[in-house]
């Protein structure tokens, strides 16, 4: 049972934005852009954020280190999840994961094969945890960002959330 009360003002969480493209930069990572705002806008700090060209080890060790980071409490990856020969995600962050939320790539999939149908195949996102912190890896669209922020994400960062979110934990942790 979570300790908080629907009267506790909600959690703030440290969260990290990683953009996973070669062709992508800060003026024109609109997917990043979109993430850290909707991070803000539901009341937590974007702490950190970086783009990587999708080397599966450049992807380990900056995933590695926000783990690392005691001030992280939630990472947000997007791009290189899709079918292609550049799809690195998985490959570079499963094996660092201590569990998976399984639930969330199926859920995504649910909500974007509305969206987009049978194309949603292509997507690999997926989410998990790691040294207590939540690691949440999705496609690079700014469209499925966004899905996946105001249809998942969202809510579960929300320690207000009932009947449960993923927020709470890190109160129950530290109490």
């Amino acid at each position: 049972m979570s300790k908080t009360r629907p009267d506790t003002p909600p959690i703030r969480l440290n969260c990290a934005v990683l953009t996973i493209s070669d062709t992508r930069t800060r003026a024109n990572d609109t997917s990043g852009d979109y993430l850290e705002h909707a991070l803000t806008e539901a009341g937590h700090h974007c702490v950190q954020r970086e783009i990587s060209s999708g080397n599966i080890y450049e992807l380990r060790k900056i995933i590695s280190a926000w783990i690392a980071d005691p001030a992280i409490q939630v990472i947000l990856t997007n791009g290189g999840t899709g079918y292609s020969h550049q799809k690195a995600t998985a490959a570079a962050i499963t094996p660092l994961l201590d569990v998976t939320i399984a639930g969330f790539g199926e859920l995504f999939r649910h909500l974007s094969f509305l969206e987009i149908g049978s194309s949603t195949l292509q997507s690999d996102a997926f989410a998990g945890g790691a040294n207590d912190t939540l690691i949440f890896c999705m496609p690079g669209s700014t469209g499925a960002c966004r899905t996946a922020f105001e249809r998942i994400i969202k809510e579960q960062l929300d320690s207000t959330h009932r009947p449960c979110n993923f927020a709470s934990h890190y109160l129950e942790s530290s109490g």
